[in-house]
């Protein structure tokens, strides 16, 4: 037995009865009755401590489904996996709605963690500090646009002329942000890879960054990395929890954030996709 499956068993008190790798970091474990989990490997603590934490904050909400964590230590976080559906518009409906429902749960505050999750997280294989606010442009600049930013001149990504453009965005954001909103119960990382459309027609939501944050950055981020049948997915949301006007015209501000991640991580490609979001967030 694998240490993967020594850590399914230690955390469901079941014996394994296969294991098959998925991938680097992740293991299928199967346990007696025939429960099945994933076992995910990482090297940080904290940022396994993070996704577990998020995972049960998101679930609290009642919302949107999240696989159950049964346990994690410093090295793996073992959790239920969802077996696999097929997308569709009607669940893709019921998806919108939940997913109204999910960050209406709310936050105690713009970067507040999930209750016992660190604040120095992170998105992916990037940092990711969850540090409390309570407005939400002033935050989104200090603690999402600026580091990552700083980030990408240092690597070379972008180029310090270009840099300019994200700071007028910045400078400009309490009168791009639109109308206030109450900080949402965020997934945090939501791209259609961890969007997972499930045999039971429900859509679960897997690995978050889980955070408080403005809710149209989840929306954000469904649209920059597609999502099947989103316009349904946005009709569910809208009836559920109608966005404020003008909110189509802010997607690219607040792609800034996945954009700038992604420029840091994976070089050039993506600093060119963020510089063309800080210049439609400024219409130009």
């Amino acid at each position: 037995m694998t240490t993967e499956g020594a850590a399914a068993t230690r955390f469901t008190g079941l014996p394994v009865t296969g294991e098959r790798p998925v991938s680097g970091s992740l293991t299928e474990v199967t346990l007696s009755g025939d429960l099945v989990v994933m076992v995910k490997r990482g090297d940080d603590p904290d940022a396994l401590l993070a996704e577990a934490a998020g995972l049960r904050w998101l679930a609290e909400a009642g919302a949107v489904p999240v696989p159950s964590v049964h346990g994690h230590d410093t090295h793996r976080l073992v959790t239920d996996r969802v077996p696999p559906g097929r997308p569709n518009a009607h669940v893709a409906l019921r998806f919108g709605r939940g997913l109204a429902a999910l960050h209406a749960a709310g936050a105690p505050a713009f970067g507040a963690p999930p209750p016992g999750g660190p604040e120095d997280a992170f998105i992916g294989l990037a940092p990711l500090r969850n540090v409390p606010g309570t407005d939400w442009p002033d935050w989104y600049v200090e603690h999402r646009v600026l580091p990552y930013l700083r980030g990408a001149v240092d690597n070379g990504t972008l180029r310090p002329a270009e840099a300019r453009v994200f700071e007028e965005v910045c400078e400009r954001l309490p009168e791009l942000a639109g109308p206030a909103e109450p900080p949402a119960r965020l997934h945090g990382d939501l791209w259609n890879g961890n969007v997972l459309w499930g045999a039971d027609g429900r859509v679960w939501l897997i690995d978050p960054a889980a955070h408080g944050g403005h809710r149209e950055t989840d929306l954000a981020m469904l649209h920059l990395f597609g999502c099947p049948h989103l316009g349904r997915v946005l009709e569910g949301y809208q009836e559920a929890a109608p966005l404020a006007d003008g909110w189509a015209d802010r997607v690219p501000l607040h792609q800034l954030f996945p954009l700038l991640v992604h420029s840091v991580l994976f070089g050039r490609g993506y600093g060119e996709r963020a510089l063309a979001a800080a210049r439609a967030a400024l219409n130009r």
